[in-house]
């Protein structure tokens, strides 16, 4: 069964990437820092729900957005976020959206605690549907 985005991520995706094929500078910044912040307060969010404290939000880099490598339409985007827990263990958060441009997009977020995996889902925060599996 595949699980649906949540609606702010939809609402992000949309915009960052009609502002990525517009061409409009402002808006394209203005996109992907609506899509950073989304996936910070989701990694966030989940690290909080796990038991995990961090002593900042995490920060993300600009999403890097390029051409699919495997047939059909679409693009990549992808982030990367940093923080570090109370403890000062380093965290990080990557994701991956394939088809980012297709009305079913693929997301893959991996989030790392001191080098360990702690979780790896397809959807981040609160507006995530849990399914057995998910760590």
């Amino acid at each position: 069964m595949r699980r649906r985005l949540s609606t702010p991520m939809r609402f992000v995706l949309a915009a960052l990437l009609a502002a990525a094929v517009s061409g409009c500078q402002v808006m394209q910044r203005i996109s992907e820092s609506s899509y950073r912040k989304a996936v910070a307060n989701g990694a966030a969010e989940e690290l909080e729900a796990r038991g995990v404290e961090l002593r900042d939000a995490p920060a993300c880099t600009p999403p890097e957005t390029r051409p699919e490598t495997r047939p059909g339409p679409g693009s990549v985007l992808r982030v990367t976020c940093t923080a570090r827990t109370r403890a000062g263990e380093p965290v990080t958060v990557s994701g991956v959206v394939r088809r980012a441009d297709a009305p079913r997009p693929r997301e893959t977020y991996v989030v790392t605690v001191g080098g360990r995996e702690v979780l790896r889902k397809d959807c981040l925060g609160s507006g995530c549907r849990r399914t057995p599996g998910d760590r």
